[in-house]
C-alpha cells in the first residue's frame, strides 16, 4: 500500500465519458458528491471511451495515466464517477497502488454523514452491507483500519472485517429491526387517517430547496443546505392553515438524484413509503437549473419505483429569486393547480402555495392531475 504523506480525504476523482447525453450534468453532480463527503480534490481525470473495459474499467492507458498521477500527487484515495465490479475494483486498487472506490461508495458514505435518526442508521448500514458484501474481496485489507476515511465511515465501517456469514446475518436483523419500525409506522398513519388529517410530503431532487421550503411553512429548523443530500431523515410536522376544518401533516423527505444507487432506494423504502400513501406530494423543482426537466424525471421514475406514482402533485417550482420570475400559480384547463411558482428563501409566493394546500384540503375532488409534466412558465 502506498505510503502517503497527504491528509486521507484527498482524493483523485475520474470521470469517463461514454457518449451519455448527461454526461456533463452527471460528472458537475460528481464533484458536488465529493464535495459534500468533505473531499478535497487533487485533480478531476477525464476521458472518452466507447464502453467500459472489463478488466479495469478505464483501460490500460488511462490507467497508466491514473498510477503516475497517483504517484506524483501521493494520493491516498481514487474515486470514480461510476458504479464498480469486485474484480474492477481489485485491478484498479493493484495497478494504483492507493484505495480505489466507486460512485456509490460515495453516496453511502454521504449517507452515512447525514443520518441521525435510529432509523435512518439502519437504513444506511443495510445499504452499505448489502454494498460491501459482494466486494469485501475486493479492498484493501487494511480497509477495516482506516476509520474516519471517505467511503468507510459510518454505521457499517466496523462490520468490514466480518466474514459473509455474519454479515448475512446482520443484514437480516437489520431488516427485522426496519420491519418493526415500518409497522409502527403503519399504526401512526391509521390513526392520522381516522382523525382525518391530509398527508402532505414534499420531494424533490437533492438541492432543489426541500427543506428550506418546509422550514418556510412549518417554521421548523429542519437543516438546510447547499449541497446534496442535506437531509435524510423524514420529518413531519403539523401545518396550521385558516379556514377549514382538516388538518394538514406535512413532511420532508430525502432528495432523490440521477442513477440513485438501487440499494438505496430499497434500504430507504420504509422511509419512501410514506410518500407512497400522501394525499398529495409537492414536487420541488430548481427553477434556475437548466436540467431542471430531466431532474424531474428522475425523481418521477424513483416515485414509480415505490409506487407513488398515482399521488397527485403539484409542482413547485423554487428558486424563483434567482431567475428574476415573478410568483404565481399556474392552473389547467380545468381549474386545478398544476404549478406553483415561489422562493422558499424569500418567502415570495409562499402565501400562495399556502392557499392551494388550503384549496385542495378543502375541496380535494379540484386535486391537480398524478404527475403532472408541465415545461416551467416563465
Amino acid at each position: 500500500m502506498l505510503e502517503s504523506t497527504t491528509a486521507p480525504n484527498t482524493a483523485v476523482l475520474v470521470s469517463l465519458d461514454f457518449g451519455a447525453p448527461d454526461y456533463t450534468e452527471s460528472r458537475q453532480e460528481f464533484l458536488l458528491l465529493a464535495e459534500s463527503a468533505g473531499v478535497l480534490v487533487l485533480a478531476l481525470v477525464e476521458g472518452k471511451r466507447q464502453k467500459p473495459d472489463p478488466k479495469t474499467y478505464a483501460g490500460s492507458g488511462k490507467v497508466e495515466e491514473l498510477a503516475a498521477l497517483v504517484e506524483e500527487l501521493e494520493a491516498p484515495l481514487v474515486i470514480f464517477n461510476h458504479d464498480l465490479s469486485p474484480a474492477q475494483m481489485r485491478n484498479l486498487t493493484d495497478a494504483l497502488n492507493t484505495r480505489v472506490i466507486d460512485r456509490t461508495m460515495l453516496i453511502l458514505d454521504i449517507f452515512a454523514l447525514r443520518a441521525q435518526s435510529h432509523e435512518g442508521k439502519l437504513q444506511v448500514e443495510l445499504a452499505q452491507l448489502k454494498y460491501l458484501a459482494s466486494r469485501l474481496s475486493g479492498m484493501n485489507q487494511d480497509m477495516g483500519q482506516q476509520r474516519h476515511a471517505i467511503g468507510a465511515r459510518g454505521p457499517g465501517e466496523t462490520l468490514l472485517e466480518l466474514d459473509k456469514r455474519k454479515l448475512d446475518r446482520r443484514v437480516v436483523l437489520l431488516n427485522e429491526r426496519l420491519e418493526k419500525l415500518r409497522k409502527h409506522r403503519q399504526v401512526l398513519r391509521k390513526s392520522r387517517d381516522r382523525s382525518e388529517v391530509l398527508s402532505v410530503s414534499i420531494v424533490g431532487y437533492t438541492n432543489a430547496g426541500k427543506s428550506t421550503l418546509f422550514n418556510r411553512l412549518t417554521h421548523a429548523d429542519v437543516y438546510a443546505a447547499n449541497q446534496l443530500f442535506a437531509t435524510l431523515d423524514t420529518t413531519s410536522r403539523r401545518l396550521y392553515i385558516e379556514g377549514g376544518e382538516g388538518q394538514i401533516v406535512l413532511s420532508d423527505t430525502v432528495g432523490f438524484i440521477r442513477h440513485l444507487p438501487h440499494g438505496l432506494v430499497a434500504a430507504f423504502r420504509s422511509t419512501l413509503e410514506e410518500t407512497a400513501l400522501a394525499d398529495l406530494l409537492l414536487h420541488v423543482v430548481d427553477a434556475n437549473n437548466p436540467e431542471r426537466e430531466s431532474q424531474m424525471d428522475e425523481v418521477n421514475k424513483v416515485l414509480e419505483e415505490v409506487g407513488a406514482q398515482k399521488i397527485p402533485q403539484i409542482i413547485i417550482y423554487n428558486k424563483i429569486d434567482l431567475q428574476g420570475m415573478a410568483p404565481g400559480v399556474q392552473r389547467d384547463e380545468y381549474g386545478k393547480i398544476i404549478s406553483i411558482n415561489l422562493s422558499a428563501k424569500s418567502g415570495e409566493g409562499i402565501d400562495a402555495l399556502r392557499a392551494a394546500l388550503a384549496e385542495f384540503r378543502d375541496a380535494p375532488e379540484q386535486q391537480p392531475p398524478a404527475i403532472p409534466w408541465h415545461p416551467l412558465n416563465n
